[in-house]
């Protein structure tokens, strides 16, 4: 008995820690693994043959271990007008698409969240319905609508909106749009989180004291939504930054981002070691707002808990 009594004692001590072991291994393998891979592509020299770059160990003699390492490939990326015009294209396509989101998708989960209890299962299954077809036929399915004879021209032009095509297809407005109507879900499934959670009687008591419905929103609503908006946003910012399907089927070759040029250094050029080094600047340009993030989140917290 008391032998039973030792390895309940042993298996309650040791078990949470296996259980919370898993995903840290888990992280480690699939994520903190292939990240120093890269990192460590991005600082060797590239090469003809397989692999396309040459090792950071390059010798073993006598004990004596030889490790050459080069930042040529980030000092191409800043020297080089083409990488830094990818840089700043990226970061305006994800800023202007995040906002889109915002503005669209803030009425929407608003209105599916105040919505009668039996018509939000169905409003949220409209708003996730588009996950059940490829991302790729989405993608492609953009192009027939704006093209300049597609479903969106032809509309406009029968009933007179305008008088010849607009040219919207291999822009930046074809990219804002398919990157809105994409993520758009992304931001709109959190905040809908955050509206649920909403403390209605401070609406009440706003409205008690006299407070116009536009006081209560931006008095009210909105402070206390402000998480679900953050955490939305990120998510539609962050799989922006690096995409590449959508400005390389809708955008065209005029249209810069740092997802584009990796393809274009990985596939075309096999110039891995700066394909790496594009991906490592990319990850930290993600991480600056994830850490801001973070920060606004301990702040707000701490304010909560004074």
């Amino acid at each position: 008995m008391k032998r039973l009594t030792r390895l309940a004692t042993t298996a309650r001590q040791y078990v949470p820690a296996l259980i919370a072991a898993i995903p840290m291994i888990w992280l480690l393998l699939l994520f903190v693994l292939p990240l120093l891979f890269v990192v460590k592509m991005s600082l060797s020299e590239a090469r003809l043959g397989l692999p396309p770059y040459y090792d950071l160990i390059r010798s073993i003699e006598d004990g004596i271990v030889t490790i050459q390492i080069n930042f040529s490939n980030y000092m191409i990326l800043a020297q080089d007008s083409l990488y830094v015009s990818a840089l700043l294209g990226s970061l305006k396509i994800a800023t202007v698409s995040t906002l889109l989101c915002i503005l669209i998708g803030y009425p929407m989960a608003y209105a599916i969240a105040n919505a009668p209890r039996h018509w939000r299962t169905p409003l949220l299954m409209l708003v996730i319905l588009p996950f059940w077809t490829s991302f790729l036929i989405r993608a492609y399915a953009w192009i027939g609508i704006l093209k300049n004879n597609g479903l969106l021209n032809n509309m406009l032009m029968s009933i007179g909106v305008i008088d010849e095509p607009l040219n919207i297809l291999y822009t930046q407005w074809a990219v804002f749009i398919g990157d809105t109507y994409t993520y758009l879900p992304f931001f709109i499934l959190p905040l809908y989180a955050s509206l649920l959670k909403l403390d209605h009687s401070l609406l009440e008591a706003a409205a008690d004291l006299g407070a116009k419905p536009i006081t209560q929103f931006f008095t009210v609503t909105l402070p206390q939504t402000t998480p679900g908006i953050i955490a939305g946003s990120m998510l539609v910012f962050i799989p922006t930054m690096g995409e590449f399907i959508i400005p390389d089927l809708l955008g065209g070759p005029d249209v810069l981002m740092l997802g584009k040029m990796m393809w274009i250094e990985f596939f075309n050029n096999k110039d891995w070691p700066v394909a790496s080094a594009l991906t490592v600047v990319l990850l930290v340009a993600l991480i600056i707002p994830f850490v801001l993030m973070q920060n606004y989140e301990q702040l707000d917290h701490g304010d909560n808990d004074r």
